[in-house]
């Protein structure tokens, strides 16, 4: 039992693949804010210079 309980806390074999969700989950988020910001910024471009040439 005790040797068990070892391989089990000494097994890291699904560690790797956590850590590559977590770093992609950051990397969305990262191009999600991005792109929610860089939309917001170009669609007021876009409307001043529809207004501009009214």
């Amino acid at each position: 039992m005790r040797q068990l309980v070892k391989k089990f806390f000494d097994d890291e074999s699904g560690a790797t693949a956590i850590e590559y969700a977590i770093i992609a989950g950051g990397i969305a988020i990262v191009i999600v804010t991005v792109v929610n910001n860089l939309g917001s910024a170009v669609s007021t471009k876009f409307a001043d210079i529809s207004t501009s040439l009214k």
